[in-house]
């Protein structure tokens, strides 16, 4: 049980941080419904309500696909390839990679063919 109430202690007192440099660095044009120095004061005067008021009623919300707070929001980027199987340039180079071996490996299979390499003649000597 105290360890419960110590873990919920720590995560109260996390989230009440949390909140007030959120306050502090958001700028004031951004805040919604109070001015910024009256949410500094009800998030540090009331850490869990405060904290959470501030969460509901207070940040700024972003608009939808972006990522940051700033007045130059950007908009979010493209995905990164996570596989292989993405990437066209890679797939092109596989093909043609597959496609030099499949040859080399006709050319030693049959040297008769009509695209192997004549074998140069030895000179006499």
């Amino acid at each position: 049980m105290v360890i419960i109430r110590g873990v919920i202690t720590l995560l109260v007192i996390g989230l009440w941080l949390y909140c007030v440099l959120d306050v502090i660095t958001t700028e004031p044009a951004r805040i919604r419904n109070m001015p910024k120095l009256l949410w500094l004061l009800v998030v540090i005067l009331l850490p869990t309500a405060g904290s959470l008021l501030w969460l509901i009623a207070g940040r700024p919300r972003l608009p939808k696909g972006y990522t940051t707070y700033t007045d130059q929001a950007v908009p979010p980027r493209e995905p990164r390839r996570l596989s292989p199987d993405d990437d066209e340039e890679f797939l092109r180079k596989l093909r043609e990679r597959a496609e030099e071996q499949r040859r080399s490996a006709r050319e030693k299979a049959d040297p008769e063919s009509p695209d192997a390499p004549k074998p140069e003649p030895a000179p006499d000597e």
